[in-house]
């Protein structure tokens, strides 16, 4: 069943979502792996040498430290959101209330950044204009269930499980078996995260018809890796990672050099949209939005902002009000030029925040089906 903020964004031909924005902050996380050697048995029945086994039993333990900092750390966070409801939301909105961000530096210290990020999404809201109170509010109830389903994390079923591990910031290695196709890549956009810098590159399998997302770091003066084209095409093998609705994979071998096709992905309508978020987030309650594309629809105004209105059924997505200030906005706008457009993008409950687009009759110095990245 679909949340009701979410289909109350599923509008007629003229209406506009009433559910305010707020700022968007997507956290990092780096991946550590532990090599271990592969020594020969020493015992006739086979299994690990000594070294290994021993190199085995240190990593074990050291994810259990680790998992009791994150522990430690989640119940100091939900101390800290007792005492902010206890002591009422409006002290959060007092010029250099600096809790949050001495709450994220904690977190980072319990080697928790998932519950640093989202401490620190906490403290942007108070300056996010008009309902604040009920945008914190909102984000204290996530962040105390996400801090509840860790201390719980034994009793919850095992993809569930794998999702918060994710959500704290724990990360596993991507496995399971491989799968080959045929990549579109739907877009590809760069956001900074203090130093570092995370490139998230959305992909499109022409076979098995699933939506993958590549996920790659820069470390400071260096560029993430996967520079691969917007409307390109990579025959390419991708292993997914455990949690997160399934999306996230990592990039395996290519066969071949990406090629630049002139076929849009399909898609469905603004209702198809808001259905795929709902479902996802039966899975994963602290999802800000889910990929989809949106097939024949034409960029309109609507109040203040604009929407994506469908061509058959005449149903709407407002566009994200993060996506306003943006240029490709406008190249949307352009492209279209009052016609139907396919778009790439993500529907959640700020709205629909448009990636790339691609027009069946083409548009100035554009071909027909050629795609155009809008961020």
């Amino acid at each position: 069943m679909v949340p009701p903020t979410v289909v109350s964004m599923v509008l007629s031909h003229g209406g506009e979502s009433s559910r305010s924005d707020r700022p968007a902050g997507r956290g990092t996380t780096k991946r550590t792996t532990v090599d271990v050697p592969d020594e020969p048995s020493h015992e006739a029945g086979g299994g690990p040498g000594p070294r290994a086994a021993s190199a085995d039993r240190a990593a074990a333990r050291r994810a259990e430290r680790r998992a009791e900092r994150v522990s430690g750390g989640a119940r100091e966070l939900e101390q800290r959101l007792t005492d902010l409801l206890r002591g009422g939301l409006a002290a959060a909105g007092r010029p250099g209330h600096g809790l949050w961000e001495e709450t994220a530096a904690r977190m980072v210290d319990a080697q928790a950044p998932g519950l640093a990020g989202r401490a620190r999404e906490l403290a942007s809201i108070p300056a996010s204009g008009a309902g604040w109170p009920a945008r914190l509010l909102e984000e204290c109830a996530l962040l105390h269930l996400l801090d509840s389903a860790w201390l719980r994390l034994g009793r919850l079923p095992g993809p569930l499980a794998a999702t918060v591990r994710t959500r704290v910031g724990l990360t596993a290695p991507a496995g399971g078996p491989a799968v080959r196709d045929q990549w579109l890549v739907l877009a590809r956009y760069d956001t900074p995260d203090g130093r570092i810098v995370t490139r998230r590159i959305w992909l499109y399998g022409r076979n098995s018809e699933r939506i993958a997302l590549l996920l790659s770091y820069g470390a400071p003066g260096r560029a993430p890796a996967h520079a691969l084209p917007v409307g390109a095409v990579i025959d390419a093998e991708v292993t997914p990672y455990p949690g997160g609705g399934g999306l996230r994979v990592e990039l395996g071998t290519e066969f071949g050099e990406p090629v630049v096709t002139g076929t849009p992905p399909p898609g469905g309508t603004a209702a198809d949209a808001v259905a795929a978020y709902g479902n996802a987030l039966r899975d994963d309650p602290w999802l800000d939005a889910w990929p989809a594309t949106l097939r024949d629809v034409v960029p309109a105004p609507s109040g203040d902002g604009w929407q994506l209105v469908g061509v058959a059924d005449g149903s709407a997505l407002p566009v994200a009000a993060r996506a306003l200030s943006r240029p490709g906005l406008w190249k949307l706008v352009a492209l279209s030029g009052g016609g139907p457009l396919t778009v790439f993008g993500e529907c959640g409950h700020r709205g629909f925040d448009p990636f790339a687009a691609w027009c069946p009759e083409g548009s100035d110095g554009v071909g027909p089906g050629e795609a155009v990245a809008l961020i």
